[in-house]
């Protein structure tokens, strides 16, 4: 079987370029390397299975031969990344939608799109169902990103409803590991680069906001079966780890692991930054007998090494 996916190099979507490959499918990786790095599939350039277009998903996508699955994952996910480039984030999740839906469709190949937990906005609901619909601010300066999932979300199921197009809508929670980006602006690669210069850990806000966290093998195997598993079409599905954090906790803990001297400061809150964030995940163990294992500790000593041996040869 082939599949498509887009933002192959980035953080989720070059181990999901490992994930298919070693499960025997032949993975045509799309990327245009705006915030995803060569780096993250350079190991799988030659191999037999992979093949590699550096190109932008916002323009007309047409490949030659048969296409089983298609995976959107093209988009800035870091809030410094879409705020930096907030046209373009929303030209990914508008434009590039539809050409990949179109490109299904053309294919009659099963769809399956990176969401978000963003797009249940600074939630009322603890955990968060996917039957809830968010509270989002629609024109605050995260909407770039909140709102482009929303319509790219409501884009998928018209395709579903109209074109019969298998598609499935996975909600993704806060996401850690390897091959993250150092200077990717995201609470976790943050924290440890800071603490592995020595430098002070910023917190926004008081630290009490809270998180999910879900390390990037968990997650991946959750997306792999979502992808493959027959009669999940117009699913909506969570994928995360229903464990809550504060910010401040993780913080002390990163230091811990480290054996960093750093000092954490405290800065203004950011704009629309959600107080909670933690998924109601009944439906994808219901569904797909899935649920993360991967203790936070665990992973957490995993990615400080990662982060440790990229830091030496940067």
């Amino acid at each position: 079987m082939r599949v498509l996916i887009t933002g192959a190099a980035g953080f989720i979507g070059s181990h999901l370029c490992d994930r298919f490959i070693q499960e025997g499918f032949e993975v045509i990786g799309m990327d245009n390397f705006i915030t995803g790095s060569p780096d993250n599939i350079a190991h799988l350039f030659g191999h037999p299975k992979f093949k590699f277009l550096h190109y932008n998903v916002v323009n007309y996508i047409y490949l030659e031969g048969s296409v089983d699955i298609v995976l959107h994952f093209a988009c800035p996910a870091s809030p410094a990344d879409y705020m930096s480039n907030p046209i373009h984030t929303m030209k990914v999740d508008s434009l590039g939608t539809l050409n990949t839906l179109g490109f299904a469709k053309l294919k009659k190949a099963r769809y399956v799109f990176a969401s978000t937990s963003e797009v249940y906005g600074d939630p009322t609901v603890h955990p968060q169902p996917e039957t809830y619909w968010g509270n989002v601010n629609p024109i605050g300066p995260r909407s770039v990103y909140d709102e482009a999932k929303r319509f790219s979300e409501a884009m998928c199921m018209a395709y579903h409803r109209e074109h019969g197009i298998d598609v499935r809508i996975l909600r993704i929670f806060n996401t850690y590991g390897p091959r993250m980006r150092i200077n990717d602006g995201r609470v976790i690669p943050n924290f440890i680069t800071q603490a592995l210069k020595g430098e002070p850990l910023t917190v926004y806000g008081n630290g009490k906001q809270t998180r999910s966290f879900c390390y990037i093998d968990d997650l991946v195997e959750g997306i792999f079966i979502a992808s493959v598993k027959d009669g999940l079409s117009g699913e909506v599905i969570n994928l995360g780890n229903p464990q809550e954090f504060r910010i401040i906790d993780i913080a002390k803990l990163i230091i811990e692991l480290t054996n960093s001297n750093s000092q954490i400061v405290f800065y203004p809150p950011l704009p629309d930054d959600p107080k909670r964030r933690c998924p109601d995940i009944g439906k994808a163990k219901r569904l797909l007998s899935w649920e993360p294992k991967k203790p936070l500790r665990e992973g957490l000593l995993e990615t400080i090494n990662w982060f440790r041996e990229k830091l030496k040869s940067a």
